[in-house]
């Protein structure tokens, strides 16, 4: 496949969406040191959600057609696998890690040349790969966020809403452990989900759903 239609200007919106999404999480990791509030991340992904299955219902076939291009589009892949890197670095050196801090310098070096490296040698299914080691960092960061808010609570006083942000946390770990290990479904399972217009509206109603209950649940309940 070739660069022009690996890249396609049909994907642009959905690839805008991508760097908010991706510089959202970086700005908590490096400048708020992994630390948010959930009524704020609630909203955020409600945002997010809502943003992009308002695209997916408004533009089915650029949705389909962008969607499509990603599992082996390159820049997605690069910005996906380096944001995680540098993300997974910082995590090690912020981390009290009291009985390995004298060997920490190997940890930078073997993952700075495990994640750098693959941009370069693994290139194929990258940004599957990529987009799948982030979403375990940002599960991360998603179930510390309710378990602060839990402990930091009154007895008693803490929401079971938050139970949906523990949910959707190990649902992530699951799906991106397995996109990790078996890239290629992701292309399959996106092959399938929007070869007819009706599963895109139905998946883009339910995402919109979900997205304005974050919404509600971050303005209201948190």
């Amino acid at each position: 496949m070739n660069q022009s239609k690996k890249e396609s200007p049909k994907a642009m919106p959905l690839f805008a969406l991508m760097l908010v999404f991706v510089g959202f999480f970086l700005y908590i990791a490096f400048s708020q040191n992994n630390q948010i509030n959930i009524a704020h991340l609630s909203v955020f992904l409600g945002l997010f959600f809502m943003a992009i299955s308002s695209y997916a219902i408004i533009r089915p076939d650029d949705f389909a057609q962008s969607l499509k291009l990603f599992p082996r589009a390159n820049a997605p892949g690069y910005i996906f696998m380096l944001a995680a890197t540098f993300w997974f670095l910082w995590n090690i050196k912020t981390e009290n890690m009291a009985d390995y801090k004298d060997i920490k310098h190997w940890f930078y070096i073997g993952f700075g040349v495990v994640g750098i490296g693959s941009c370069f040698y693994l290139r194929d299914f990258l940004a599957v790969r990529g987009v799948a080691v982030f979403m375990l960092l940002v599960a991360k960061l998603i179930l510390d966020t309710q378990r602060v808010y839990m402990f930091s609570m009154p007895s008693g006083d803490a929401t079971e809403w938050r139970l949906v942000f523990a949910i959707l946390g190990y649902a992530i770990v699951v799906v991106a452990m397995w996109m990790v290990i078996s890239p290629w479904r992701m292309r399959d399972i996106i092959n399938w989900g929007v070869s007819v217009r009706l599963r895109i509206y139905v998946k883009g109603v339910f995402w919109l759903l979900f997205g304005f209950l974050l919404l509600i649940l971050g303005l209201k309940v948190f």
